[in-house]
């Protein structure tokens, strides 16, 4: 019976290859469960009136950078890496744009280059990232290096 939910194995996938993952609101729960369990209590998450009394410094309540990069990595080990996902070797990210409570965020992915290692049925997979709002603005660039299980082996 074939499982359903696995992710790519990195030998189907292919340099230029491009996708986008689903898209995701952030909520204000989200923000303040975040900052909870991460201990990210500066006062630019947790005081609507820092730097001004219209709403805070940004505007709204800003997300950390970090929970819009984590709720995008989720979504993609959701829908693309599920049992075949190995590490997570590097990643270069750049911050460009705040994201607010309310605002709808997704990642378009294009795979950047794909080999294999030397030992094992794995592969290496570097994908350039880029999360962008529901206005198109880019929030978010991040260049990420994986390591990834191969198509399993076809056996007599």
């Amino acid at each position: 019976m074939k499982t359903v939910g696995i992710g790519f194995y990195w030998d189907d996938l292919e340099m230029g290859q491009e996708f986008k993952t689903l898209n995701r609101t952030i909520t204000e729960a989200d923000i303040v469960s975040f900052i909870g369990v991460t201990g990210m209590v500066e006062t630019l998450f947790t005081d609507m009136s820092f730097g001004d009394h219209g709403g805070g410094l940004m505007g709204g309540r800003v997300a950390p950078a970090a929970l819009s990069y984590t709720i995008i990595e989720g979504l993609l080990c959701q829908s693309t890496m599920q049992t075949t996902g190995l590490a997570l070797l590097e990643v270069e990210k750049k911050v460009l744009k705040p994201v607010f409570a309310g605002d709808t965020i997704h990642a378009k992915v294009k795979v950047t280059a794909v080999r294999p290692t030397s030992k094992g049925n794995r592969g290496i997979v570097t994908t350039q990232n880029n999360i962008t709002n529901q206005d198109g603005d880019t929030v978010i660039t991040d260049h990420a290096v994986r390591m990834m299980a191969g198509r399993p082996q076809e056996t007599d």
